[in-house]
């Protein structure tokens, strides 16, 4: 079980770094299988078709999110808010670490590529975007429960624009060749614009 097990998270991992660093039209089911050294036999074990692995490749991009976040210093609703940024910057700087450019976030790369095409992965990336989102509004509201916001900020609406803008901040980092820390930065900025002033 643990072997079996370690074999399809080695498949998933492996293709998780060649979809970052390429795309998923050019990635093979071989390319796969030598990267992460197991044969197509077993690949198709464990996924009856590459859209399957991108699902799973997706699943673990958005459990490293979750689990970041969860893991986040800061006891504020402040402190936690802007762990968002941080979290999200962190995971940014270690693909530019890892790849030695901004690479652009996984589930932005594959909705870009494949949204018109594949009705099947679209709706599981909308998946992924909407568990960001709750994850984001439940911060969002635990500061507005403090009072952390200012008067009138919709924390739904909050939480939304934080996923528009990490999104569209990542991708503008990957095209203009921007640091990866500039993502984090600009998500600083927007949280601040919706603080109290002093709020910590």
């Amino acid at each position: 079980m643990g072997r079996t097990g370690g074999t399809r998270e080695r498949i998933v991992r492996t293709s998780a770094r060649l979809l970052l660093s390429r795309s998923y039209g050019s990635v093979s089911v071989d390319d796969v299988c030598t990267a992460a050294d197991v044969r197509k036999g077993s690949f198709y074990h464990f996924f009856p078709s590459k859209a399957e692995l991108a699902k799973a490749v997706v699943d673990l991009h958005t459990e490293a999110l979750l689990d970041r976040l969860s893991a986040a210093p800061g006891a504020s609703a402040a402190e936690r808010l802007h762990g968002v940024a941080d979290a999200l910057g962190t995971i940014q700087t270690g693909f530019e670490s890892t790849f030695g450019r901004v690479v652009g976030c996984p589930f932005g790369n594959l909705a870009a590529e494949l949204s018109t095409v594949d009705d099947t992965l679209r709706d599981h990336l909308a998946s992924a975007f909407a568990r960001w989102e709750r994850e984001f509004a439940a911060i969002c509201h635990r500061a507005q429960d403090d009072g952390v916001l200012r008067d009138g900020v919709d924390p739904d609406r909050l939480a939304h624009s934080l996923l528009a803008h990490a999104q569209g901040q990542i991708l503008l980092a990957k095209v203009g060749g921007h640091s990866a820390a500039e993502v984090a930065a600009m998500l600083h900025d927007l949280i601040d614009v919706h603080l109290h002033e002093g709020a910590v």
